[in-house]
């Protein structure tokens, strides 16, 4: 059963070839994303991954990990504190601020961190619902 204070982490990166593909999928083909030339121009100075596609992997990590098979996603509050690139190692860190066993539901903090900054990406909580693990 899950219980305040669990927690789970992941590290992962995402290619140019996932976020062209994410860019597909999702019509959001802004070039910030997806042209050096044009993101040189910009603040960011090269490519930014979609913030939706860097927070995707919270989704999967709770429906497949943390609690795992069967977790119904009821909503996600999120920051997107920093940019996040390609081909960066970044930790997915969950832990679990509260639960409520009559209702199977709990709150999830949620945060992506680079790796070897330290910093803060995407900051936000989860709240889901898993009949079995909650």
């Amino acid at each position: 059963m899950l219980k305040a204070g669990d927690s789970y982490s992941e590290v992962f990166s995402y290619t140019q070839e996932q976020v062209s593909i994410f860019a597909e999928l999702s019509g959001d083909k802004n070039p910030l994303h997806l042209d050096a030339e044009y993101a040189a121009t910009t603040m960011f100075k090269k490519p930014i991954i979609h913030g939706i596609l860097g927070a995707s992997i919270l989704s999967k990590i709770l429906g497949m990990h943390f609690p795992g098979e069967g977790t119904v996603y009821l909503k996600q509050e999120i920051d997107f504190k920093r940019p996040m690139y390609v081909d960066v190692q970044y930790e997915a860190q969950l832990k679990v601020v509260e639960t409520n066993t009559d209702k199977h539901t709990a709150i999830i903090e949620t945060k992506i961190v680079d790796k070897e900054s330290g910093k803060v990406n995407v900051l936000g909580n989860a709240h889901i619902m898993h009949k079995e693990k909650i």
